[in-house]
């Protein structure tokens, strides 16, 4: 038997473009030789749909195009994922399915049983786990069809009661297939294939096992769909972070037929994530995910052309490189904007990072409209010193300027904050917090620059003196980040720790750092959520991003 895997990128919502990909893939497949094609999780509408969900008319639609993909499913076999509706009065009013079609029929469904809500996740307020397991009977062969989650369940801390695997064993099945849509992050990777080959290894099966790819506002999926024996070696994996179709040859006594591409042992067990912060962990994924989230973020949304604020500094310096990269430079306009504080050499830096990237950019000046701002505030300002009011202020004209530029052209603000900074409140709500999408708020300061070094890995791109000056906002004479917070090394280590990690204040003292400081930093972590509750949707590359995936109180008390 001849499967192939398609490894697509969806538009959440987009039912025609979505099902005339699949249609496409399958013709392919049938040129091919094809006997079954199968695609991903809820392939149809996107994942996650979210409240989408909760529209009659966004099911109809979904089931309407399982009726025009059935119409192509002759002498080919089709498994794909789409919500479908649950006929029984209990429970909730949907599935999360995969629908097997064959010969211009529906020839079986099954239903997710194991739904994750945990960090992005939110599936269980959506959808019925499944009340039944059955095998399809394929061409000869017993599918036991699962999805995403519901090979998860096998670690040592168990997150669900049982694994549907464990029914559908019990029918003797040839093949376990699982349709997925598992989100990208830099320790992700490396454990799907080790839960992949846990249940190959467990069941005795071999496992086809089919990943989304591309981008979905701020989550990345990474693809990397593969074929595994039933001794635990990956036949075939398709490409990461690209759309691709794969053939993989299933014998009639269950053996695929490949070329190997990694021996057993593969990952002895699920990985868990490191104890420690390692700035440079798979980092060319991470700028690979990156480029995602930046692409399909536009092409997805309608939009062409980006502008970013460029201050000479590593922050805006990565995110105008990512830009280019990802858009085109001709795409991507620079807007650098000094004031009496910046210094020649940040706007010399800023200049010659243009100039590498052959993106256009343009000056403004601040230092006459920010002296207009203290004219117009001085009678209610008065004698009172120069203090973190004036500071924000500067950083609130260039929010505006380049917001200005924004609009008056029809670009979108690329926002340059880290996660280090927004973790920790240093950064200006409607100011340097102002963008559509934030491109570095998922990476610390030291990754931020482990991956300004790999963009210059074949050559200078972002010039050396951005990446080996001391940092600063340049908001008042002589300013440097270290005069408000630790060194990043130490900073970005405790607060991966608190926010990874999810340690408490006395686990992490009990790991050799001082007291004090890791009482003032999470303080600030906890009192600034009211300012990331504000902040614009962050391409997520770590297992804990801000946003959807980490749900914090604003007026809690804890630690503050």
């Amino acid at each position: 038997m001849v499967i192939f895997l398609a490894q697509q990128n969806y538009h959440i919502g987009n039912f025609e473009s979505n099902t005339d990909k699949i249609i496409a893939a399958i013709a392919t497949a049938k040129q091919q030789g094809a006997d079954l094609i199968v695609f991903s999780e809820l392939a149809v509408c996107g994942y996650p749909p979210r409240d989408f969900l909760e529209f009659n008319d966004f099911i109809d639609k979904g089931l309407e195009c399982i009726e025009r993909i059935r119409l192509v499913a002759d002498t080919i076999g089709v498994l794909v994922g789409c919500p479908s509706r649950n006929p029984k009065p209990q429970g909730k009013n949907l599935f999360n399915s995969a629908f097997l079609l064959h010969e211009n029929e529906i020839k079986g469904i099954a239903h997710k049983s194991l739904l994750p809500n945990y960090d992005i996740f939110d599936e269980y307020r959506y959808f019925e786990p499944a009340f039944d397991w059955q095998v399809m009977e394929f061409k000869g062969m017993k599918l036991a069809v699962t999805i995403c989650e519901d090979i998860w369940n096998l670690t040592d801390d168990p997150m669900y009661r049982f694994s549907p695997m464990d029914e559908l064993i019990k029918q003797s099945p040839d093949v376990m297939i699982n349709l997925s849509a598992s989100p990208f992050d830099y320790v992700n990777a490396e454990s799907r294939k080790g839960i992949v080959q846990q249940n190959v290894l467990k069941y005795k099966l071999p496992m086809l096992y089919c990943n989304t790819v591309g981008s979905q506002t701020e989550i990345v999926f990474d693809g990397g769909s593969m074929a595994m024996d039933a001794n635990g070696n990956i036949i075939t994996q398709l490409p990461c972070f690209t759309e691709a179709l794969q053939p993989v040859v299933l014998k009639d006594n269950g053996a695929l037929v490949g070329a190997i591409t990694c021996p057993a042992p593969l990952v002895p067990r699920v990985q868990t994530m490191p104890l420690q912060f390692e700035p440079t962990k798979s980092i060319d994924q991470v700028h690979q995910a990156l480029l995602t989230g930046i692409r399909d973020y536009f092409g997805k949304m309608g939009f062409k052309k980006a502008i970013v604020a460029s201050s000479g500094g590593i922050d805006s310096a990565l995110v105008l490189a990512l830009a280019c990269q990802a858009l085109g430079a001709e795409n991507v306009t620079a807007l650098l904007l000094p004031s009496q504080f910046s210094t020649d050499h940040s706007v010399n830096d800023a200049v010659e990072l243009s100039k590498n990237l052959g993106n256009p950019y343009h000056i403004i000046g601040i230092k006459e409209i920010f002296e207009q701002f203290e004219t117009a505030l001085s009678p209610v300002f008065g004698d009172l010193p120069f203090n973190v009011a004036e500071e924000n202020l500067q950083s609130r004209i260039r929010g505006a300027l380049v917001m200005a530029m924004s609009n008056k052209f029809g670009t979108i603000l690329l926002n340059t904050s880290n996660k280090s900074e927004l973790a920790t409140g240093y950064g200006t709500l409607y100011g340097d917090m102002a963008g559509g999408l934030g491109v570095l708020g998922d990476l610390y300061k030291e990754q931020v620059y482990a991956l300004s070094r790999y963009i210059n890995r074949n050559g200078t791109i972002i010039p050396v003196n951005i990446i080996e000056k001391a940092p600063s906002a340049e908001l008042r004479p002589g300013q440097k980040d270290s005069d408000s917070l630790p060194e990043y090394a130490i900073l970005d280590a405790i607060l991966y720790l608190y926010i990874e990690r999810r340690l408490g204040p006395k686990e992490i003292i009990a790991m050799g750092h001082d007291p004090a400081l890791v009482a003032r930093i999470l303080k600030l972590v906890n009192t600034n959520e009211y300012k990331r509750n504000q902040f614009c949707p962050i391409i997520r590359v770590s297992p804990k991003s801000f946003g959807i995936g980490r749900r914090i109180p604003i007026v809690g008390k804890y630690l503050a």
